[in-house]
């Protein structure tokens, strides 16, 4: 999916950025959220985003991939207790903003059966642009 405008935030939000210091944080919202691969130097691949309750990260996303003029918005994911807030919506809309606002493009992959996922994308902006199969291979243990 690609944007080239992004719905505003539905309510202002401190967001944290989150470096090298947030990572093991990072790392349990993943594995608590499951939003895809994620690495334990993810982080250095472009600026993430978090928001924290009571001290802890409960959602997060942030930019991986780069072509010229493109940037992918990655690790888009809300600790399953904590959904339905619109944490998603406005960390996605700032970081989608500030990709537009350097001039690139955001974009970003969803699964087609992740339908509440590409509902969000579709409401802050983003239009599929191309439908890609997927296979994975693994080696037998």
């Amino acid at each position: 999916m690609i944007a080239t405008r992004v719905a505003a935030p539905i309510q202002p939000r401190d967001f944290e950025r989150l470096d090298d210091s947030s990572v093991q944080d990072m790392l349990t919202l993943v594995e608590a959220s499951r939003p895809g691969p994620f690495s334990v130097r993810a982080n250095k691949l472009g600026d993430y985003l978090g928001i924290r309750v009571d001290g802890h990260l409960i959602a997060m996303t942030g930019e991986r991939m780069k072509l010229e003029g493109f940037t992918e918005i990655s690790a888009v994911c809300t600790h399953p207790d904590h959904r339905g807030h619109g944490y998603a919506h406005d960390l996605v809309s700032a970081v989608a903003q500030a990709v537009l606002d350097r001039g690139e493009r955001p974009f970003l992959h969803v699964f087609s059966d992740n339908l509440s996922a590409i509902a969000l994308y579709e409401r802050l902006g983003f239009r599929i642009r191309r439908t890609m199969h997927l296979t994975v291979l693994a080696t037998n243990p």
